[in-house]
């Protein structure tokens, strides 16, 4: 499949998930979400986990806010993505609560870049990070919006990745589709509101 027929697919997949998401309904997804924060919480690689790197839910995506919240209450340490303007990178950085963070561009909340806040990958600390996306396959392959940052860090990252994905947002296999390609990598664990999917 060439270039141009790959970005036709990802755009059709896009609209298509979208609009699953869309007909869930707001109160159809935060209760989904909740079952979603439960099972993942329960996982002993999140009891483990020391630093969760963990993306901050925006508009109908899947929620993360219960998530942190419970990740503070254990006392472990929490960073969000600052994405590096001109780039495919993010850089970490550590919060401690939900005030005092921008909007950015794209309209997402990220943390104020604090050099001495900024948490360093490979530091021998057990991280678990959060991975978004429109859809998961049961394989752990994500189609996610297009920006490519996930995919920069992922290739660089040592600890648990977890994909979040409603039931009705999970794909059957997203290489048959045609769109997966070397540097596409894999979530080691997809939860959903009603299964733990180990590739």
């Amino acid at each position: 499949m060439g270039n141009e027929a790959v970005e036709y697919r990802k755009r059709e997949l896009r609209k298509r998930f979208r609009a699953i998401r869309k007909e869930l309904g707001a109160e159809g997804r935060a209760a989904i979400d909740t079952r979603i924060e439960q099972r993942l919480v329960a996982l002993p690689e999140f009891t483990q986990t020391e630093v969760l790197l963990a993306y901050l839910d925006f508009g109908p995506e899947v929620r993360t806010r219960g998530i942190i919240q419970a990740s503070w209450d254990a006392g472990k340490t929490v960073a969000l993505p600052w994405c590096v303007p001109g780039t495919h990178e993010m850089r970490w950085f550590k919060v401690a609560s939900f005030d005092n963070l921008v909007r950015s561009t794209l309209g997402v909340e990220e943390p104020v870049p604090v050099d001495e806040n900024e948490q360093a990958l490979g530091t021998g600390q057990r991280m678990m990070a959060l991975v978004p996306g429109l859809t998961f396959d049961p394989h752990g392959y994500r189609l996610g919006y297009g920006g490519g940052f996930y995919d920069t860090f992922l290739a660089k990252f040592d600890g648990v990745s977890v994909g979040l994905c409603r039931e009705a947002q999970l794909s059957d296999d997203l290489r048959s589709e045609g769109i997966i390609d070397a540097h596409d990598l894999p979530a080691q664990l997809v939860v959903t509101e009603s299964r733990i999917l180990r590739p």
